[in-house]
């Protein structure tokens, strides 16, 4: 099935050297672009780090650090990367909740403004749990009927994320083969930043999600505690809730 597009579509895929957002480093990316006329193309970059890549994730996806030494860093192919995907919307297995949020992390360190609001997020995983509840792996099996044997390597996993998503379209004719009808049935919630400390309330205003103020309004706690602001742009939080913490303030500060 052919995915009925508006514009183009980027499947990507992360291997890292751990899970942690803020502080975990990319080491291989692939892009997989499909365009409205159905072309495609496939982009596949290792990353140096900068950092020693922990034993135990290398045992998960074969990168090594001597694999990487020598290739550019993250800062380097960012522009790149961007120009790639600048003009995309987004897709993935987990993506929403892990290979957005660490991109966009990346991006911003390396000084590339990222921004979601204006594309979708296609969530594969999101649809496959809704409808199954199982790994790629399977998902692979289930809906393509092939095995997946190269598990782990980024661009094995982005082309099968992409025959996933077109394999779903096929089994369920309820899901409508439009990227917005598709991204918002693959998001968990209405994001406010990807990390999940700010959250909408049920008037779609944007709240604390943790710690003290959790629940309570961002406009109002800025307006009666200031230093709370200082606090989390000074602290450990990814560098995006921070973006949009700013966004909010200014936004706040102009009405």
């Amino acid at each position: 099935m052919k995915l009925n597009l508006r514009r183009p579509i980027c499947f990507f895929d992360l291997e890292t050297t751990g899970t942690n957002i803020s502080k975990d480093r990319i080491v291989e990316i692939s892009i997989h672009k499909v365009h409205p006329d159905g072309s495609e193309k496939t982009y596949t970059f290792k990353v140096n780090p900068t950092v020693p890549i922990p034993a135990e994730t290398t045992a998960v996806h074969g990168i090594t650090d001597e694999m990487v030494n020598d290739e550019p860093t993250f800062k380097e192919l960012a522009h790149r990367i961007n120009e790639i995907i600048k003009d995309s919307d987004l897709a993935g297995f987990n993506s929403n909740r892990f290979d957005i949020p660490l991109l966009a992390e990346e991006m911003l360190r390396a000084g590339v403004d990222f921004e979601m609001g204006n594309r979708h997020a296609i969530d594969v995983q999101n649809i496959f749990h809704k409808m199954e509840q199982r790994t790629l792996v399977a998902a692979y099996k289930f809906y393509c009927d092939k095995e997946l044997t190269d598990a782990h390597s980024a661009e094995a996993d982005t082309v099968a994320t992409y025959e996933v998503l077109k394999g779903q379209l096929e089994r369920y004719p309820e899901l409508e083969n439009d990227m917005k009808t598709l991204a918002e049935f693959s998001a968990r919630r209405k994001p406010v930043d990807f990390a999940g400390m700010l959250a909408f309330n049920d008037k779609g205003e944007e709240c604390f999600n943790f710690g003290k103020h959790k629940g309570k309004r961002v406009v109002d706690v800025l307006e009666s505690e200031p230093g709370y602001y200082n606090w989390i742009q000074n602290a450990d939080f990814p560098l995006y809730t921070k973006k949009v913490l700013t966004g909010i303030k200014l936004r706040s500060f102009n009405q």
